[in-house]
């Protein structure tokens, strides 16, 4: 058993060599957001929006939203609000003329949100549109928001993701850890890719899509459930480059309970995986055919699960080699329990400054989030479950997460 210590240090060099690697690229990419967001100045209203919003069983919430588009600041022959109810058990369509939005009701079977948006497309094309937004029913839109698209694609966006807010960050210290992911994603992710002049990422809401881009790509045509990633890739691949645009801003309604919050991320773990299994092949084929940093970076982001697992393998391997090279059986123990005990100190450490820093270069700081930030280390901590959990078996099919939050953020409120 000689040969057992020089494998397992060596397995935990590479695998850990892998993970630095991988960490200083996002770090890098995390400290191109100190770079300003590009500007598209002040550009009358031209483009004409279909604001999209798959609901299913919506009825509570869908209200405030409709009235949010109704209030925007933009001309309002410009734009016209779809309601497109989907396997509703509840009053949703009728809720949605009520509040004044047109209703297509979908008549297609349809699993996922992704194919809700290919039913909406192929109905609604050839009546003009320019550009298309998608919201979920539970959120509400900023009044400078189709203002702030309609200049990013006046300044040549073909795609734009805005700024995903929250609407209850101070609801359970879980809305809070949620809201904190997303400012995370905001600042560090969408915000480092456009100081970078890299691709943003489509996070699910709150985003736009040119309609020269949807007929360029053949439509909608997600295969997978989680249709936002999947679109960034095929925008990336068709050379298109999704931009950031943080003034314009959504606010979403944050999951409250472990169970609602463990239900969201199985399906968005599962289908990071769909999407890397459909698409890391063709993003590799690509970038060695024409090699890219947008490409690069894209195949890095997908990559993520493998990451998550490498971690967990990197820990076991860490504390067999320090076991390993234990003098006696009481040393091996001790150095077996310190190893995974130090690196999961080290990480929950990082995890909390890195909440610190965002709750600060966001200007949320406010005590109500303290426990959200004591906690947020144990939010990232558990992914490495579901993530496991996703290897082994995937959710294929979208699981509705009721939204019961008829708040109004205090960012809107004032």
């Amino acid at each position: 058993m000689d040969w057992l210590f020089p494998v397992t240090l060596a397995l935990t060099g590479a695998l850990g060599l892998g993970m630095t690697l991988w960490g200083l690229w996002y770090v890098g990419m995390g400290l191109m957001a100190l770079r300003k967001p590009t500007d598209f100045g002040r550009r009358l209203p031209r483009a004409r929006f279909a604001v999209l919003i798959a609901a299913r069983n919506e009825e509570l919430v869908i209200g405030p939203l409709i009235n949010s588009l109704l209030a925007q600041n933009y001309p309002p022959e410009l734009y016209d609000i779809w309601v497109i109810p989907n396997n509703c058990t509840d009053n949703t369509a009728r809720a949605a003329r009520g509040f004044g939005a047109r209703v297509l009701e979908c008549t297609v079977p349809v699993k996922s949100k992704g194919e809700v948006l290919r039913f909406a497309y192929r109905r609604l094309r050839g009546r003009g549109y320019d550009a298309w937004c998608v919201f979920d029913a539970d959120n509400l839109a900023h009044p400078d928001f189709l203002a702030e698209m309609n200049c990013a694609w006046l300044a040549g966006a073909g795609a734009a993701q805005g700024y995903r807010d929250s609407k209850n960050p101070h609801d359970t210290p879980l809305s809070g850890c949620s809201s904190l992911y997303y400012w995370m994603m905001d600042r560090f992710h969408n915000g480092g890719r456009a100081g970078a002049g890299l691709s943003a990422m489509i996070t699910g809401t709150g985003f736009m899509v040119s309609d020269r881009v949807l007929r360029k790509l053949g439509g909608w045509n997600s295969a997978t459930i989680s249709e936002d990633l999947e679109l960034t890739a095929q925008c990336v691949l068709a050379g298109e480059r999704v931009w950031w645009a943080p003034r314009a801003i959504t606010y979403d309604e944050q999951p409250l309970t472990w169970g609602e919050s463990l239900k969201q991320r199985r399906r968005w773990t599962s289908g990071t995986l769909q999407v890397a299994g459909r698409y890391l092949p063709l993003l590799a084929r690509a970038l060695w055919t024409a090699p890219s940093l947008a490409l690069a970076d894209l195949m890095a982001t997908l990559l993520i699960p493998l990451y998550q697992v490498a971690a967990l393998a990197g820990l076991a391997c860490g504390a067999l080699a320090a076991a390993l090279g234990g003098a006696s059986p009481l040393q091996s123990m001790l150095a077996a329990l310190a190893v995974p005990a130090v690196q999961l100190a080290s990480a929950a450490l990082t995890a909390t400054g890195a909440a610190a820093l965002v709750l600060t270069t966001e200007g949320k700081w406010d005590r109500r989030m303290l426990p959200a930030l004591g906690t947020y280390w144990m939010f990232l901590l558990s992914w490495l479950p579901i993530t496991l959990a996703g290897f082994w078996r995937r959710t294929t099919v979208w699981e509705e997460i009721r939204h019961t939050r008829n708040v109004v953020p205090e960012a809107m409120a004032r």
